[in-house]
């Protein structure tokens, strides 16, 4: 149980400071695939690999967290958690692919969960029932860029789970196909049809906005 507070204190603090202050530290970066050199570390009990590994990567799980679940309020906390999840199974993880790909994993079945506890996925049309219809009243701010970018967001929001997930590694975090595969444990055909109907259902919802 101390040790669990203490890995608490320590991604919290490394978080709170790091997303404010700092951008990823890029020192031992530079070098390809650092965190498998971490992980060796964090399997040994070792903090300050830890440290650096959340440091290098909170921001992209921050915001791949904060997208999906359409709000900035909680998404710290559940990033806190998919690194507390880390260190947890870090006796489990083998260097056989791509870091990225084992963390985004964890992050979206951490993500998946909290949006069936909230039912976020049940009915989107009934959570998000007017963005089209009101900026359709308000044609003059649909010329703001800021409007555009909302307008977008909230499309996104009204994705069922797994077409929001795919366009989200795809579009921010640039993530290739077959990674996107691992990440959400499917095939590469599956997450090209994915993506298709993602876009499809993006083209119809902003259809406004693209003339």
């Amino acid at each position: 149980m101390e040790q669990l507070l203490r890995l608490g204190r320590v991604v919290k603090n490394t978080m709170s400071f790091a997303v404010r202050v700092l951008k990823p530290s890029m020192t031992e970066a530079e070098s390809p695939e650092p965190e498998i050199a971490w992980m060796a570390r964090i399997q040994e009990g070792d903090m300050e690999a830890f440290r650096l590994l959340v440091e290098t990567h909170q921001a992209r799980v921050i915001g791949t967290i904060s997208k999906m679940l359409g709000s900035d309020a909680e998404s710290e906390d559940l990033a806190q958690q998919v690194f507390i999840r880390i260190w947890k199974s870090a006796s489990r993880y083998q260097p056989t692919a791509k870091f990225t790909t084992w963390l985004f994993r964890i992050t979206r079945n951490l993500v998946f969960n909290e949006l069936r506890r909230k039912r976020h996925f049940v009915d989107h049309t009934e959570e998000f029932p007017e963005p089209v219809e009101r900026i359709e009243k308000e044609p003059d701010r649909v010329l703001l860029e800021s409007e555009l970018q909302r307008a977008i967001q909230e499309a996104i929001n009204q994705l069922p789970v797994s077409q929001r997930m795919a366009i989200i590694l795809r579009r921010y975090e640039e993530m290739s196909y077959e990674d996107i595969a691992k990440v959400m444990e499917t095939s590469v055909p599956a997450v090209k049809s994915i993506l298709f109907r993602a876009r499809a259902e993006l083209r119809e919802r902003l259809a406004k906005y693209l003339g």
